[in-house]
């Protein structure tokens, strides 16, 4: 059957003010169907678009969501949250720690059920902070919620967004300056407004100051909106999951078991912070659901997917097959609202259930626009992880090389030892980041207060995959690798890494990486991770080390899919710090945030028999 064509025109009820349940209005848009210039006559289905980056917002909002679907016949309806842009509940809004949010949604989606424009259906849709929204509903099962596809969101704050392996994410410092610079509690004042445009002018000198005395309550630019400063301590202070943590707007993943069952799409990338977030999802749901459940996972970071798309993340090529866009991520989405919201027959319910991008097979070139040629497909599954996986280990060896067999020296004698200095720590290298943008400065004479903040952005850290070699000959980096490999190897799915250590700190972190290593030396960054040390039997309680006792710790990286090509090396890095990815430990172990000082920590890795410091990698084999 054919898809819905857009048979109509638009017309909008601007800035519609919803009632929650509490009293607090927010401010709502609502594009319906329209024939000569007037609302269509009968009833439609709704989608949902719930955002804190302005409902009005055409690249974002309008255009691929709005436009789109109202003229196919759907009446969409988007929606600022509590405390952002044209909503009331100024002083509410906490980035995406917001305990109205499952309430709101809730609330929202029953007052369109009651229009009359609407046949009762609710659909919803929205990225980052716009699949949260989603997430969260869920939880509270409204009635009229019928479908949802949320895109590269984090299910848990602690463990996907602030707090990953223990340590802090710097980036989401950066993600309140996005959040703070537009504020409701700033409007109409012009010196908060431009103490914040500094600091995203500078925002690299100001995230590097976390290299010296930690940064204070009311000492930092986010001062002039409180309630995303306190939102930022929180994330810097709560190490150990609490109470705070256990809020559902911060954890969904502890109420999965009361989430609806509705047939959900669930989208990412192995470039995105959440990847790990959007596959277990997936899992989840598709474990406890009888309505369809679909995993989606591209090579993209965290906002690849839509706008005009690319085939490049990062300064890696993954060739056309990898380019999406708002074109062909709305001819998906159209095929399953369409099939959930209208009961029209578009086939999905035959798609295969998985679909990922193996990403590897090309022809490791350069391509026109200076980006290495590293291709990949996509491919059908049946579930996620893939049944027929093989954990395979390999074991770190002290001269380097990364084998399938451990190492058979006695205890005590394979052991590899640096220094760790948070003064100095290893740079990061692009990765899974978000939100971490600075500004790029004005010329003399522009009022920066008159220019979009949005257009003056460039990033901070650069998202997706890099080379990592320039850090090959750091001492404070060390290096495990296979054989050229003489067949292709698939590696799909999440990677354990377990280490057995010894420091002359109370605390400090370990940190890891996985890389496919090209015959000419470039070392292809696919997932990285952390694990603060005090977190090492879990994040419930913190218990310090004592200096020169051996440990055994395990850093999970995030899933991935790549071919090694033959004459290409499987590659691991292991080291203590990956700046400003993540805060550097100052190897003190006093409290998180609050040290008074740093020390270097001499860091050793045990690769002995009785202590086999190894990774364990999903390898699927051939078909």
């Amino acid at each position: 059957m054919a898809l819905s064509q857009p048979t109509y025109g638009v017309v909008v009820s601007w800035d519609v003010m919803v009632p929650m349940r509490d009293g607090v209005r927010l401010a709502t848009d609502v594009y319906r169907p329209a024939v000569d210039g007037e609302p269509a006559p009968g009833r439609f289905p709704a989608i949902l678009g719930r955002t804190s980056y302005d409902k009005t917002s055409g690249p974002m909002w309008v255009q691929p969501v709005a436009d789109f679907f109202c003229r196919r016949g759907y009446v969409v309806v988007l929606q600022d949250l509590r405390g952002r842009h044209r909503s009331e509940g100024t002083g509410q809004y906490f980035h995406t720690v917001n305990p109205n949010e499952g309430r709101d949604g809730y609330d929202t989606i029953e007052w369109i059920a009651a229009q009359p424009w609407s046949d009762g259906r609710v659909g919803m849709t929205g990225s980052s902070h716009g699949a949260i929204v989603q997430q969260v509903a869920a939880l509270y099962r409204p009635p009229h919620l019928t479908t949802i596809w949320p895109d590269v969101g984090p299910t848990n704050i602690h463990a996907h967004e602030a707090r990953e392996g223990g340590a802090t994410c710097l980036h989401m410092f950066g993600a309140q300056f996005l959040h703070a610079h537009d504020a409701q509690e700033i409007r109409g004042d012009p010196e908060a407004q431009r103490i914040l445009l500094g600091a995203m002018e500078h925002l690299g000198d100001v995230v590097n100051a976390f290299l010296g005395a930690p940064p204070k309550p009311g000492e930092t630019p986010l001062r002039v909106v409180p309630n995303l400063e306190r939102t930022f301590f929180d994330y810097y202070y709560r190490g150990t999951y609490d109470g705070f943590w256990t809020l559902d707007c911060c954890d969904q993943t502890a109420y999965f078991d009361r989430h609806a069952d509705v047939p959900a799409v669930y989208s990412g990338g192995w470039f995105d912070p959440f990847s790990i977030a959007t596959t277990d999802y997936y899992a989840r749901m598709a474990a406890q659901n009888r309505a369809p459940q679909r995993l989606l996972m591209g090579p993209w970071s965290h906002g690849a997917m839509r706008g005009l798309g690319s085939t490049s993340v990062g300064d890696v090529d993954f060739g056309p097959e990898a380019k999406w866009g708002d074109a062909v991520y709305n001819r998906e989405r159209l095929r399953w609202f369409d099939r959930w919201l209208k009961a029209v027959d578009t086939g999905v319910e035959a798609d295969p259930p998985v679909r990922i991008f193996v990403m590897g097979g090309g022809s490791g070139r350069r391509t026109a626009e200076g980006k290495l040629d590293h291709g990949g497909r996509w491919r059908a599954e049946r579930e996620w992880p893939l049944a027929r996986t093989r954990l395979t280990t390999f074991y770190m060896h002290p001269d380097g090389a990364l084998r399938p067999h451990p190492s058979a020296l006695p205890g005590g004698e394979g052991t590899r030892t640096f220094r760790f200095d948070p003064q100095n720590p290893v740079p990061t290298l692009g990765g899974a980041v978000t939100g971490f943008y600075e500004l790029v400065p004005l010329p003399e004479g522009f009022n920066p207060l008159y220019v979009t903040p949005r257009a003056r952005m460039r990033a901070l850290v650069l998202d997706g995959p890099t080379d990592q070699s320039p850090l090959n000959g750091r001492s404070d980096v060390l290096v495990f690798q296979t054989e050229p490999l003489g067949e292709p190897v698939e590696v799909t799915g999440p990677t354990a890494v377990r280490l057995w250590v010894s420091s002359s700190a109370a605390d400090t972190d370990f940190t890891a990486k996985l890389i496919d290593l090209y015959p000419d030396g470039y070392a292809m960054l696919l997932v990285d991770s952390i694990r603060r040390m005090r977190f090492r039997n879990g994040y419930e309680r913190e218990e310090l080390m004592t200096a020169g006792e051996l440990y055994e710790v395990e850093i999970n990286l995030p899933p991935t899919s790549n071919l090694f090509m033959p004459g290409h090396r499987i590659r691991v890095d292991v080291s203590s710090s990956n700046f400003p990815r993540f805060d550097a430990n100052p190897n003190t172990g006093e409290p998180l945030g609050r040290h008074t000082h740093t020390r270097v920590a001499e860091n050793t890795l045990h690769l002995d028999a009785a202590h086999p410091s190894r990774v364990v990698l999903p390898i699927i084999p051939p078909l």
